[in-house]
């Protein structure tokens, strides 16, 4: 496990329900420390217990991985090249890369697997993707939870989601890599837009409205980007979007609620000391479909937003004319 945040920590605590030793690197040698003399995360989900019987902590990146079949990355998407950094290519060899990150690399518009593939030769079929709907949160409380695992390879997928099952988390099979990582990033996104919405006293109505036009948004670039047969309706995509565009755990809807309410992006992201991966990813999204020019007037709204520095309640306005 690399990563030592709120949905690594989640992980962590699911990983133990199985008969698997986890490896955790984390960075912060103090969170390690207090990890191993008190049992608990000091940052993130400090009520998970973590149980020194099959959870072994690590502070080199490289140690971490070496005996490890798995290596599931769970950090944001804009730190993964630093922290991999210490990385070569053959000490990923051989092992399957399963990516929980939400996110798109900033300046290289890459996803994660694409970073994978391009600077480690990670072959396809020795990658994965965890897509949701699931809280780290929720995780936490053993509230019934659901997970897709996606992997062109059927063997690595359906091995590492009965790893993933238990009694409070199903988890399914997917073939449908970038199709899924392409929605859990987009889907962040759309929150980002409900959020500001809701910050600007837009109600259930509307955001209603604007959640279903954004599936639409998300089904014209998914299908222009990767085309393939797939049914958008499917928890990976929809129910992911709905929890993350709704829930009171979803950051990225609480960084836009706090931009519609008129913080600036840098006093908003203060205030949270959290990730809110679509702030990286609308910029991501946009120069991406720059190429495609797909009509996607609610990720342009957000962009020019956050990037422009255009007014919130302008361009919430100007949204009601392309909503149906």
């Amino acid at each position: 496990m690399i990563g030592a945040g709120s949905w690594a920590t989640a992980l962590v605590k699911i990983l133990t329900e199985s008969p698997v030793k986890v490896h955790w690197w984390l960075r912060n040698q103090q969170a390690l420390e207090h990890i191993q003399a008190y049992r608990h995360n000091p940052n993130y989900l400090s009520d998970v217990a973590i149980h020194p019987e099959k959870v072994a902590l690590f502070n080199d990146i490289r140690e971490a991985v070496t005996k490890a079949d798995y290596v599931i990355i769970a950090i944001p998407a804009a730190f993964v090249q630093e922290a991999l950094h210490p990385l070569q290519a053959e000490d990923l060899a051989n092992k399957v890369l399963v990516s929980a990150v939400k996110g798109v690399v900033p300046e290289k518009n890459w996803l994660i697997t694409e970073l994978l593939e391009q600077t480690y030769q990670v072959l396809p079929e020795n990658m994965a993707v965890i897509a949701g709907p699931c809280h780290a949160e929720e995780v936490a409380l053993e509230k019934q939870s659901y997970l897709t695992i996606a992997s062109e390879n059927e063997r690595h997928a359906s091995h590492f989601a009965d790893l993933l099952s238990n009694r409070y988390i199903k988890a399914i099979a997917s073939s449908d890599v970038f199709g899924v990582e392409y929605v859990a990033v987009m889907k962040n996104i759309i929150a980002l837009a409900c959020g500001i919405a809701h910050g600007l006293n837009y109600g259930d109505n509307f955001q209603a409205v604007l959640v279903s036009n954004a599936m639409q948004e998300i089904k014209r670039f998914v299908e222009a980007a990767y085309p393939q047969q797939r049914d958008l309706n499917a928890s990976a995509y929809l129910g992911d979007l709905l929890v993350t565009a709704y829930s009171q755990f979803s950051r990225n809807r609480t960084f836009g609620n706090m931009i519609g309410r008129g913080y600036t992006v840098k006093s908003a992201q203060v205030e949270m000391n959290m990730i809110a991966e679509g702030y990286y990813a609308v910029k991501s999204i946009y120069k991406i479909n720059e190429q495609f020019n797909v009509d996607m007037p609610i990720t342009k709204a957000v962009y020019k937003i956050l990037y422009q520095k255009a007014n919130p309640a302008q361009e919430v306005g100007k949204l009601k004319g392309f909503l149906q």
